[in-house]
């Protein structure tokens, strides 16, 4: 645990109880996670398709819910949490008291530019910060920073990206927008396209900010959904459209998060 962390959860106890992600999600930091993986919209009944995987769930709350996903012997903690950087921020923070090995975000994202398609794959070469939750992050709130460029630990995730392509997949990286209203966004969208972003989304920027602070190897995987630049809404797809994302979300995905919990191995096998 950084020391940064370690102030963040200090500060939080003094106020509320300890053993937040255990009240909320039902993890305990009793376990050893191989990964914890962080899903704005996604449970794991949502997308694990495959029987090889068992899920049981652990814990819920109004807006969240936990669960422990397993697979030859691996045991990955998975947290389905409300939209948006805010929630993020606590859902996210309150896991700085379990122990996990790796970090993985895994949801949505719309595209900005007309070279995606549904059902692609991407990663964030970096994300902007439109939205206020990451401001909450720094020594002082004062210290805002609009529209401020997050940026993951590029070589974690060229490892990631050569996992993938060995295994047959294609992660693009791209560049992402973070916002605060999926309503709203459409008013805004071309003062956003004028930051020539490639995507939009919401928590990306917040989640690596919160992983830099957890000191976690981490990435996020995010499925085209739709596309403003070529007309491919959110809701009403086409069924050919439908099966690529379904394609994508619950083959690529929860491979991906299998391959990266066991990644080691993984990468070891493959040199």
């Amino acid at each position: 645990m950084t020391d940064r962390l370690k102030a963040i959860l200090d500060n939080l106890h003094k106020y509320n109880m300890e053993g937040l992600a255990n009240i909320n999600f039902g993890l305990t930091d009793d376990v050893v996670y191989d990964a914890l993986v962080v899903a704005p919209s996604y449970s794991p009944g949502k997308i694990l398709k495959d029987n090889s995987f068992r899920y049981t769930e652990l814990g819920s709350q109004s807006y969240c819910q936990g669960f422990l996903v397993e697979k030859d012997g691996l045991k990955i903690a998975w947290i389905k949490t409300a939209a948006g950087g805010c929630n993020m921020l606590d859902y996210l923070l309150i896991c700085g008291e379990l122990r996990f090995r790796k970090l993985i975000f895994a949801g949505a994202v719309g595209a900005l530019k007309e070279e995606f398609d549904v059902g692609d794959v991407c990663t964030p070469s970096f994300s902007v910060a439109g939205t206020l939750a990451n401001t909450y992050l720094k020594e002082s709130i004062k210290d805002y920073v609009p529209f401020e460029r997050v940026y993951p630990d590029r070589d974690y995730v060229a490892k990631v990206r050569k996992l993938a392509a060995e295994n047959g997949y294609s992660i693009k990286e791209a560049s992402v927008f973070c916002t605060d209203s999926i309503a709203m966004e459409y008013t805004h969208l071309d003062e956003i396209r004028s930051f020539d972003t490639d995507l939009i989304e919401m928590e990306t920027s917040t989640f690596y900010a919160i992983a830099e602070i957890m000191d976690i190897p981490a990435v996020a995987l995010l499925v085209v959904s739709d596309n403003s630049a070529t007309g491919v809404p959110l809701v009403g797809r086409s069924e050919e459209i439908q099966r690529k994302y379904e394609y994508s979300r619950c083959q690529i995905l929860p491979d991906m998060i299998y391959r990266i919990a066991n990644m080691e191995k993984e990468l070891l096998i493959i040199s």
